[in-house]
Formats: C-alpha cells, structure tokens, sequence
C-alpha cells in the first residue's frame, strides 16, 4: 500500500470541506453583499475552528472504532497500526488538508485583489476543487476527470446554497 494511501480518506476528506466551507463562507457574505473584511475575518476563523473541529471529530471516531474493537474482543494487530489505525496521525492529516486546501478560496481576498476578487476566488476554488478530486486517482481507480468533476460539482453546488442563504438573509435583515 502506497505510504498515502493510509491517510487518502482523511485527506481528501479534509481537503474537500476545507474548500467547499471557506468558499461557502465566502459565497455567502458576498451574496449578502458584506464588506470584503468580514470575508477574512469569518474565513480564518472557519480553517482554524472548523478545521480543529474535523480533526477532532476524526480523532474521537477513529479511538471509538479503536476501543469498540477492543472491548467485542477484535484485538487491533501491530499490522493495523502501522497501516494508519493511530487516530492523531488520523486528525492530523484531516486537520493539515482542511487548512491548507481551505486557504485557497480566501487567497484573492487575501492578497487584497480588488478587481473581479470573487471571480478570483470562484477560479481559484474551482481549480482546488478538480485538482483534489483528480489527485484521488494517485491512489484510486477513478478516471481522474470524473473525480475531479464529482468535487467540483459538489462545491459548486454547496457554494450555490450559501450564496443565495447569504443573499436572502442579506435581503431580509
């Protein structure tokens, strides 16, 4: 098994929310139509709180698969473990891909971009939407444009709902 491959799941998992939450984030103060700041602000906090909350989360179902199989008498092997059974290394990498993949849709705000900044954030975030779900072909049979496509459209439709939440609460407050 290839040395990622322990951790693919947790990856792309991480990788994946850490995309669609921050864009979703972003979608949603500019449909309320928002100050660009409240996007950084609410966008940091998001990678750090989300991601640590994700990290968490993994850890604590990783250690209760961990201590179910232990307590029905399915002892873990020493095999299991160094094939990624350690719930820390678990969260770590979620935590690890939701920051740093959770970043991009906030680079063009980031960087102070003025001009088109949220088609910016719509290219960049499309990008790192297709790229991590074709970079699952590294370890996985599926076609790599079919995953990219499948994260994509995922994004786009989880960024499609915050973007007209944001809009109509946005409306109505």
């Amino acid at each position: 098994m290839h040395r990622m491959g322990k951790y693919i799941g947790d990856i792309v998992y991480g990788a994946n929310d850490g995309i669609i939450t921050t864009f979703a984030v972003v979608a949603g103060v500019v449909g309320a139509e928002l100050a660009p700041k409240v996007i950084i602000i609410l966008g940091i906090a998001n990678l750090l709180a989300d991601g640590f909350s994700m990290a968490a989360s993994n850890y604590l179902a990783r250690k209760s698969e961990q201590e179910y199989e232990s307590s029905s008498g399915t002892a873990i092997t020493p095999a299991e473990l160094q094939t990624g059974r350690r719930p820390i290394k678990n969260a770590l990498a979620t935590f690890a891909a939701f920051v740093l993949a959770g970043a991009i849709p906030l680079l063009p705000y980031l960087f102070g971009l003025q001009t088109n900044v949220f088609r910016s954030a719509i290219f960049a975030t499309s990008i790192a939407l297709f790229t991590v779900g074709s970079l699952r072909t590294l370890i996985t049979a599926v076609r790599w444009w079919r995953g990219g496509l499948e994260m994509l459209a995922i994004g786009a439709l989880a960024s499609a709902v915050a973007y007209f939440i944001g809009n109509l609460l946005g409306d109505l407050i």
